[in-house]
């Protein structure tokens, strides 16, 4: 295995683990709360009532894709008897240990959660933010997203969404419909059920924000750029996932041709004996999850060229192919600093004599190892925040702001940066050098992850509060500018610090933006 793909990976999984660890298990509640029943399509669902709000969890928004609807576009739901139990969430989609304790090897898992305040109802409708979890399409949980302080001070219905992941969401193979989109499928099916049914959760059908971070960002992208998501959705928010990503460099999201994805097929059902099979796709469906799961690749990535993805989302948002609705964007000012931190760690020191040799890793491409070293020199003790500069530059800042841009000529977009350089570290373990404002730590200023909110000062739960009114107020009149938040110009960056939220012009010069332009 090369350096490059050796690295990757374990910056990864080292940066899903500084992402996520400890934020997936809830805390054990003191006493059942009480009960609350509302009737679905399907049936009577009874979730439970909090102090100012209601969660319904574990609701199917779809048949379980397993047997011959393993590698099957989604299917309906079945009806069930009596009232389902939704008081405490449903088995994460198949993946490895890490976010989910011990992973999971459940396929039934194309459930949704609701978290709706008190007050909603048919009679005085919400707006709805469906939430795409992160975690590279491998990984990840809607239950790991607790929202009710985004419902609760936000006046919304918020919906967390499981979908197929891995090699079960993005497999391609010849002659299977939906080749390398199932999770997209998923997710598009999710947003069939919240037109259908949040109505009865006090949600607006007609007001629907789709919204992720990480891969659920891109997953936005994917949807924005979909013919098949057309009116699904009335606005956007892309956290940290920008839609211009390319598959030539490390950590950003993109999607693959259909071909490159057949190839990768192919070399899965090879890993798992069945490869020469005379029916390879029911020996694949045959083949145990936790096989599956070992046997796959830890980059996966979407199919384009497809029904689902005719195009590339990058291509289409160059080319203003994309579905015609408000944008929310941005990213962190610090993005790439967990996975340097990360492949520091496992044994890969970044110095001034190692620094040739680790972006060439990153970077094979003939000439641009040296031009990136002379653009970032390493000097003797700054190696570790260098290469996080690099890899956040390259895969996050740039590209956002490049997506910014784009989909700014054609439609109304506000674009932030979040820049708390004392953001809470989302592992409890030491960094090798201060993380500043790495990748997905805007989500506990959003949601408690896992349950757990983390320990914010309160210049952080003032900058939370604020944020919550920003996105809340986006996704209920396309604009998230209000009389008691700081304005928010459309023609700038709007930098989200403690007690310092202010309007920039300068993320592309900071983010030595030009310079990756020139570079392609």
């Amino acid at each position: 295995m090369s350096i490059h793909r050796v690295l990757t990976t374990l910056g990864c999984a080292l940066a899903a683990t500084l992402a996520t660890a400890g934020t997936a298990a809830p805390p054990p509640e003191p006493a059942r709360p009480t009960a609350t029943t509302v009737r679905t399509h399907d049936g009577l669902v009874r979730g439970a009532a909090h102090d100012g709000y209601r969660t319904f969890q574990g609701i199917p928004y779809a048949a379980p894709p397993v047997g011959s609807l393993r590698w099957a576009p989604p299917r309906p739901a079945a009806p069930w008897p009596g009232v389902r139990d939704a008081t405490r969430p449903a088995s994460a989609c198949p993946q490895p240990a890490g976010e989910v304790p011990g992973g999971s090897t459940d396929e039934d898992c194309l459930h949704v959660n609701v978290t709706t305040p008190d007050g909603a109802g048919p009679a005085h409708p919400r707006a709805v933010i469906v939430w795409l979890h992160g975690g590279g399409l491998t990984t990840g949980s809607g239950s790991s997203y607790d929202a009710h302080r985004m419902a609760t001070r936000g006046g919304v219905v918020v919906v967390t969404v499981d979908y197929r992941l891995g090699a079960l969401g993005f497999l391609a193979h010849g002659g299977l419909p939906g080749s390398g989109t199932f999770g997209l499928a998923d997710q598009q099916a999710a947003l069939r059920w919240v037109r259908a049914e949040i109505g009865a959760f006090g949600g607006d059908a007609h007001d629907v924000t789709l919204a992720g971070e990480s891969a659920g960002g891109y997953s936005v992208c994917a949807q924005l750029a979909s013919p098949a998501a057309a009116g699904l959705f009335d606005r956007a928010v892309i956290q940290s996932g920008p839609c211009t990503g390319r598959p030539d460099r490390p950590f950003a999201p993109s999607s693959v041709p259909l071909a490159t994805a057949r190839a990768a097929g192919a070399d899965l059902a090879s890993k798992v004996g069945c490869g020469s099979a005379r029916d390879a796709l029911a020996c694949l469906r045959r083949v145990d999850v936790s096989r599956l799961l070992a046997a796959q690749d830890t980059d996966q990535q979407p199919a384009h060229a497809t029904p689902l993805l005719p195009g590339d989302p990058a291509a289409a948002t160059a080319a203003g192919r994309l579905h015609r609705v408000p944008v929310l964007v941005g990213s962190n000012h610090d993005e790439g600093n967990g996975w340097a931190a990360g492949i520091i760690q496992a044994g890969n020191p970044v110095t001034p004599g190692t620094w040739p040799d680790v972006v060439a890793a990153f970077f094979p491409a003939p000439g641009r190892a040296k031009a990136i070293v002379g653009e970032y020199p390493v000097h003797r003790t700054d190696g570790g925040p260098v290469f996080g500069a690099v890899v956040g530059d390259a895969d996050f800042a740039c590209p956002t702001a490049r997506t910014g841009e784009l989909l700014a000529a054609r439609v109304p977009v506000w674009r932030y940066e979040f820049a708390d350089e004392h953001a809470p570290p989302l592992s409890p373990g030491p960094s090798p050098f201060p993380l500043g404002a790495p990748h997905a730590s805007e989500l506990p200023y959003l949601f408690d992850l896992g349950g757990r909110p983390r320990a914010l000062t309160a210049a952080q739960h003032r900058l939370a509060d604020t944020m919550i009114d920003y996105w809340t107020r986006f996704a209920r009149t396309a604009d998230p500018n209000g009389p008691a938040s700081p304005p928010w110009p459309r023609q700038a960056v709007l930098s989200l610090a403690p007690d310092h939220i202010v309007p920039t012009h300068t993320v592309r010069s900071r983010h030595h933006c030009g310079f990756w332009d020139a570079l392609g």
